[in-house]
């Protein structure tokens, strides 16, 4: 049985990228949505609830090309102590997050979400993942290199100078990049039997 038309509600070019791998064509759409945090709830909660309303917003703008379609919306926060690090909006703030990265171990949480018709199914990945210590240089040197200011917690795993200082990571590795896939593909399989 073939897969139902694939939209995913992100311009995000790792997701695209990471969605590519499964060998499944989809399209995109880019959404607005507030991605607002809410403090009452837990992290894992949060990105799967952003994530749901991605989809959701995406079935609604779309509604008369998307009655058979999957509509997939993801969210991914960077987490150190219980504590959401964002996309910085200035170097100062890429270089703080990133101290505080240095030589500890994080969390990376995405929520996806997939909607199709009524049916709407999410859930959250974590990642650990640890960073060997870099120096104020090398983060400086990094920084500059501008791939921290689209990202969340300030880097890119993926990144070739990030990638020389991961120093270990449990579980998925996409999932850093931004999109759980061996996740997503399993409840894929499950929305089309």
């Amino acid at each position: 049985m073939a897969f139902p038309p694939i939209i995913l509600a992100s311009q995000s070019p790792r997701r695209k990228e990471i969605l590519q791998l499964s060998g499944l064509s989809f399209s995109t759409v880019s959404i607005e949505t507030p991605e607002h945090l809410d403090p009452a709830e837990s992290i894992e909660s949060n990105v799967r609830r952003i994530a749901e309303e991605k989809a959701k917003a995406a079935i609604q703008s779309f509604q008369n090309d998307t009655r058979d379609a999957v509509l997939l919306g993801a969210d991914t926060v960077v987490a150190i102590d219980g504590r959401i690090l964002g996309k910085p909006a200035n170097a100062a703030e890429a270089l703080e997050m990133l101290l505080q990265l240095q030589g500890r171990t994080h969390e990376v949480h995405t929520g996806f979400a997939l909607l199709q018709r009524a049916h709407l199914y999410s859930e959250c990945a974590t990642t650990e993942v640890t960073l060997n210590k870099m120096t104020e240089e090398e983060i400086l040197h990094y920084i500059n290199t501008a791939a921290p200011f689209d990202k969340a917690g300030s880097y890119g795993i993926q990144d070739p100078v990030m990638a020389c200082f991961v120093c270990s990571i449990t579980g998925c590795y996409y999932n850093v990049m931004g999109l759980p896939l061996s996740r997503v593909w399993m409840a894929l399989q499950k929305l089309r039997s």
